[in-house]
């Protein structure tokens, strides 16, 4: 890992809330992600599993972590499980975690090689009533291969048939919602080297410039910055692909008078960063896509003001398409008279503004969460208005990381260049 070590507190802390919210005499059991394959004997980055890093910090492969808070025996309270490593593993693949290590990034204090986890396992099903077991139950995912995770509840649910099962999901979704001190510095750090890489390439962007390398200077900056990776992958489109929402060939050479949307962001110890910003190819906006760039700032910073303790999303989002509509009238891209007929169901600013506003934001960019809760301080949320004219081959989305407080929120990426004259200032140089 290129990350500084993060303290075990957060880990340690995490654990205690989630047995809290455990039925009596329950076990909880959550596995790593695998290393997927690629092709022939290639494999694809190891990306932990967000929930396994939550609750332990253990970030490698072929990871079992049991809770039993309940048991009789303190020993079997927490136990980590770990790929045991051998000379031939450390010759060809390199140094894993050795026992010691793992207690002193996890707090855990029982640390068992992963050979031992049957039995282990088959002593403790036989103590208690329940089992938590964990999937992926984002909203929007779609998982078309089996993970790790899944192989294991099938295995367990045939294995052990008559044991009460219960589901780990809801709960991590509403721990994680919630970020701690540490968690917070950790999302800032991933945005201050966001920062970083944004001041980095609008002196470097020119007419010519080809969107892959504007690409590989952000991910230059990132890397030497501590960075594992790019958040998601990097949207760099310019022209009329800046209408395209989630556009990522970044193939494209930039031509003189069109504008680059660069949806771009770094992770920072699994924890991630999720920024938006419109340039110029040219360094000077025309004054068409200076006025739509400025009407989104205008929807970004009254959306923002709107991410606060106890607001709703249902009530956020109306608020937020009804900005969006007065701009598109005021650009001339709606007309009043077609506004007042439309269906309001089905409201016309959606054609140029057909995306969500916010989204949970953590270990996964989009974080889970809940929509149907009202807002609460510590969650952090993305804010993302845009506005899109494919005939004029012009897209502006303007985002930025938002943590919710007590008393108001705090925009994580202040530091992060946001007003057209100081975008063109900085591409000047």
């Amino acid at each position: 890992m290129k990350y500084t070590k993060i303290p075990s507190k957060l880990f340690i802390d995490n654990r205690k809330r989630f047995a809290k919210e455990l039925k009596s005499d329950s076990i909880a059991v959550f596995n790593s992600n695998d290393i997927m394959p690629a092709n022939a004997d290639g494999s694809m980055g190891f990306i932990q599993n967000s929930d396994l890093f939550y609750l332990s910090g253990i970030d490698q492969e072929e990871s079992i972590l049991l809770l039993y808070p309940d048991a009789k025996d303190n020993s079997m309270k927490e136990i980590l499980f770990l790929r045991e490593t051998n000379p031939h593993i450390a010759v060809w693949e390199g140094h894993k975690y050795t026992k010691e290590e793992a207690r002193d990034t996890s707090g855990i204090q029982e640390v068992r090689w992963l050979s031992e986890f049957p039995a282990t396992f088959r002593l403790l099903m036989s103590q208690c009533k329940r089992v938590y077991l964990n999937t992926n139950e984002h909203t929007r995912a779609v998982v078309e291969v089996e993970t790790r995770e899944a192989r294991f509840v099938k295995w367990c649910m045939e294995k052990y048939p008559v044991h009460r099962y219960e589901r780990s999901a809801p709960i991590m979704h509403k721990l994680r919602s919630i970020k701690s001190d540490i968690e917070i510095d950790l999302i800032k750090h991933a945005c201050s080297i966001t920062e970083k890489g944004f001041r980095r390439i609008l002196p470097f962007i020119k007419p010519g410039v080809w969107e892959y390398e504007i690409e590989a200077e952000l991910i230059h900056e990132f890397v030497r910055n501590r960075s594992g990776r790019f958040a998601y992958a990097p949207i760099i489109a310019s022209g009329g692909d800046s209408c395209v929402l989630h556009y990522v060939t970044n193939n494209k050479q930039c031509k003189n008078g069109d504008v680059i949307l660069l949806d771009v962001a770094a992770e920072y110890a699994n924890y991630n960063s999720d920024m938006t910003r419109v340039v110029p190819v040219n360094g000077k906006f025309t004054k068409r896509q200076k006025d739509v760039y400025n009407a989104v700032l205008r929807v970004k910073r009254a959306a923002t003001k709107m991410l606060v303790k106890g607001n709703n999303f249902a009530k956020y989002n109306a608020a937020v398409g009804e900005l969006v509509q007065e701009e598109l009238i005021k650009l001339h891209v709606l007309k009043l008279s077609d506004v007042k007929k439309q269906d309001p169901k089905n409201p016309l600013y959606k054609k140029y503004f057909m995306h969500g506003t916010s989204h949970f934001l953590g270990l996964d960019v989009h974080d889970v969460g809940s929509f149907q809760a009202p807002m609460q301080a510590g969650n952090v949320f993305t804010c993302e208005p845009g506005i899109y004219i494919p005939q004029e081959r012009l897209g502006v989305r303007i985002e930025d990381n938002i943590l919710i407080t007590e008393k108001g929120n705090v925009n994580m990426m202040e530091n992060i260049p946001i007003e057209a004259d100081e975008i063109e200032e900085l591409m000047s140089i």
